[in-house]
């Protein structure tokens, strides 16, 4: 079916060609009053279309699905995604994407998570300052809720320093079942491995050339160095450290993720953590009711019975 739009271009073209403009209407079919219409959506795509220039200039690496999820969640639009994906194509602003080469082993993922807590996963990101200083950053990441807890920027990190890390988000988020790494020196070291134990978490290591086995880690990494690594220009160490936590706040809590809904890392993970909670103080409360009830069967509870010399 030819649009509306492409037989007006088809009439222009015999009129310019040199037949009249009754008869180029007469034979493509087309109403002599439909020449003359003008389209009324640029007026309504205006607004539209300057809200979506504003999120691209904010955020470069944003598609047409992530700013569909910032318009109606963030900024409470009432608009469909056909539509922003239509003006967002209009306007130029798709985002040119390389395509890698996906490798299918057919296996099933091992360790995927089914709840905050599960397994947390862990790698380093390696950049340059514009004085040519090198600095890594350690990034940790829930792969169930998709919170990034921890970026640790220093020009070193060892085994010591990755301990600090943990123990300190282990204080503050909950320890998790796994530890999932690829095979670094600063992952394998003994130290590592022993303190995970003493705190009831296993690490669990990569196949050696494999990162698809670290997907979730892979992921964060990549979309760090696509949105802000390769984006901001570091003077030292310290500005990098000012920049990426900066990076890393607007990645938890004003970044929809599409696997999620579209929503946010932070919205999931209070959510998750909120049900933990009165998960765990509902089974508190029936273990306590349970111990309860056995001490009262074995008569290890004196019961006395309420009599008026009681409550005299």
């Amino acid at each position: 079916m030819v649009s509306a739009q492409a037989r007006r271009g088809q009439v222009d073209y015999a009129v310019s060609r040199g037949a009249s403009v009754r008869r180029s209407c007469a034979l493509l079919q087309v109403s002599r009053s439909a020449l003359e219409y003008e389209s009324r959506m640029p007026a309504r795509d205006e607004e539209l279309g300057a809200a979506l220039q504003q999120i691209s200039a904010a955020h470069p690496r944003y598609g047409h699905r992530f700013a569909w999820a910032v318009l109606t969640q963030q900024q409470n639009w009432s608009v469909n995604r056909k539509r922003v994906r239509r003006v967002w194509r209009a306007l130029g602003l798709s985002v040119r994407r390389k395509k890698h080469r996906k490798i299918r082993t057919g296996q099933p993922r091992v360790l995927t998570p089914t709840g905050p807590n599960q397994v947390w996963a862990y790698d380093f990101v390696h950049d340059t300052c514009a004085n040519g200083q090198q600095f890594k950053a350690l990034t940790v990441k829930d792969e169930w809720t998709r919170e990034c807890h921890a970026i640790e920027v220093a020009t070193s990190i060892d085994a010591v320093r990755v301990i600090a890390v943990l123990e300190r988000l282990f204080a503050q988020y909950g320890t998790p079942a796994v530890l999932r790494s690829d095979n670094g020196p600063e992952f394998i070291a003994r130290a590592l491995k022993i303190w995970a134990l003493m705190n009831h978490s296993e690490t669990v290591t990569i196949e050696p050339g494999k990162p698809w086995q670290n997907g979730s880690s892979e992921s964060l990494n990549g979309t760090l160095r696509a949105e802000c690594l390769d984006v901001e220009w570091f003077t030292h160490p310290r500005v990098a450290k000012i920049v990426i936590e900066q990076w890393r706040w607007e990645y938890n809590t004003q970044r929809p993720h599409s696997s999620l809904g579209y929503l946010t890392p932070a919205e999931v993970g209070t959510e998750a953590r909120a049900a933990m909670t009165q998960e765990s103080r509902a089974i508190e409360i029936v273990a306590l009711r349970a111990s309860c009830e056995a001490a009262l069967d074995r008569n290890e509870v004196e019961v006395h019975p309420i009599t008026p010399e009681n409550l005299s």
